[in-house]
């Protein structure tokens, strides 16, 4: 994720904070006099910028944006219920040439204070270092010094409270991230059950996002799985009809599962999503997250799979009615959309970079 320029610092080993606090001047407004502004970066998969930008414009208070680097005087604990991003972490440079610098008395003093402002509110058990040379003598030092300053365990794989070092870009520093929670905010709470080859939540939020958020949308989720897109769509906000279907009846529990987690009541039966034996024109938004032949599916299959399953929603959709389709069998998507050019009109709303695949979503009506 390409970051931008920072600001110049100087060259006293501090930051530029014209303070020994440690911290960087934030941009002037009426905000600050209403509580300090602290810096923040969102994480996001590779593709889903655009859509993070998005929901990040929407959160009151947010200042100075730059891309994912924002302000934010306000309570820390909004940004932790963003749905598009995968982590939040809050930002702290420090004008020193190496992470050795960091050792000294008064920075390792600074660092300490800043990171239990992050466990203040993430309420992180234990703790763990991300860095170039993580197993060096100097970063072995610095976590026994953070073990004894912010008195939390270091768990080198595990740890909840993850440090991040970086060089600065475009200054001489080094800047340290903290995770604002224990887990990744894409590992959502109402996760309960999980099933091989379980889409991404914040895939999952992006795709009902571009897809359009309608109230009335009558809206059909089949080949359901563990129900993420049903999930992320309920959470959204109501529609006049949410249903998923899925042939595999432990599919259909572990559905049932997780939204009852996440506290929402939506219809889930076991049917063939192929033959459903619904009316023609039940649903104005068919989102489907369609097997990509590995974890779920195979290859041959899916070149049976597809067009069947492009056959039913057409006949399905309302006349004005939308179909929402992520997959990594791009080629044979593609290659039936141009076999099918007279029945749908197609457009691409994202490629994305998720646990080694770059699965696409399309938004596809009828002409």
């Amino acid at each position: 994720m390409p970051r931008p320029a920072r600001s110049p610092r100087t060259s006293s080993g501090r930051p530029t904070s014209g303070s020994s606090s440690g911290k960087r001047a934030a941009p002037r407004g009426d905000f600050r006099t209403r509580q300090p502004a602290h810096e923040y970066e969102l994480e996001v998969l590779p593709g889903l910028e655009a859509v993070a930008a998005t929901e990040l414009a929407a959160v009151p208070l947010a200042r100075d944006v730059r891309g994912l680097r924002f302000w934010y005087p306000g309570d820390p604990e909004r940004l932790t219920r963003l749905r598009s991003a995968v982590a939040v972490y809050r930002v702290q440079a420090w004008d020193v040439p190496r992470p050795r610098g960091l050792l000294g008395n008064q920075q390792l003093g600074e660092l300490a204070a800043y990171l239990r402002g992050v466990v203040e509110v993430g309420g992180q058990q234990s703790f763990r270092i991300s860095a170039a040379g993580r197993e060096s003598a100097v970063m072995e030092r610095l976590a026994a010094e953070l073990q004894n300053a912010l008195e939390l365990p270091h768990d080198p794989k595990e740890g909840e409270l993850l440090i991040r070092l970086r060089p600065q870009e475009g200054g001489d520093g080094w800047e340290v991230l903290a995770r604002m929670t224990p887990r990744p905010l894409s590992a959502r709470s109402w996760r309960v059950c999980n099933r091989g080859g379980g889409l991404n939540a914040t895939i999952a939020y992006a795709a009902h996002k571009l897809a359009g958020q309608r109230d009335e949308d009558r809206i059909f989720n089949p080949m359901c799985g563990s129900g993420t897109l049903l999930v992320e769509r309920a959470l959204l906000g109501p529609s006049a009809a949410l249903v998923g279907v899925d042939l595999d009846a432990e599919a259909v529990e572990c559905s049932r599962a997780n939204l009852r987690a996440a506290g929402r009541e939506v219809e889930v039966a076991q049917v063939d999503a192929l033959q459903t034996g619904l009316p023609a024109r039940s649903f104005d938004l068919i989102v489907a997250d369609l097997p990509w032949g590995d974890a779920i599916g195979s290859h041959r299959a899916n070149a049976a799979l597809y067009p069947e399953f492009l056959a039913e929603s057409h006949r399905l959709l309302s006349r004005r009615g939308r179909l929402c389709v992520i997959t990594h069998e791009i080629r044979l998507f593609e290659r039936l959309l141009q076999e099918q050019a007279g029945q749908w009109h197609a457009r691409e709303l994202f490629q994305v970079y998720s646990g080694g695949h770059h699965p696409k979503a399309y938004l596809l009506h009828k002409p």
